[in-house]
């Protein structure tokens, strides 16, 4: 009998490293005329939705920062020791 290690996930290629192959093949057989841009959309779609979604939240949280609310600046205000 084999144990399985706890908490070892799969790790494999996923569903899109199939889709790029499958995507690559037919650009190279010429069964499609797509763009570069669309046969490799597989590999790097994922890492740009990663990156765009980074971004908005560091954006929420600078907007955060920037513009306190009326409750964190009375906080704020009770809280310096040289008034």
């Amino acid at each position: 009998m084999s144990k399985q290690v706890a908490g070892g996930g799969g790790g494999g290629i996923g569903i899109l490293g199939p889709m790029f192959l499958i995507f690559l093949t037919l650009k190279l057989v010429g069964v499609i005329d797509w763009s570069w841009w669309w046969v490799t959309a597989p590999l790097w779609v994922p890492f740009a939705l990663i990156a765009a979604f980074a971004l908005l939240a560091f954006g929420a949280f600078l907007v955060y920062l920037l513009f306190p609310s009326q409750r964190r600046r009375r906080a704020y205000r009770k809280s310096r020791p040289w008034r």
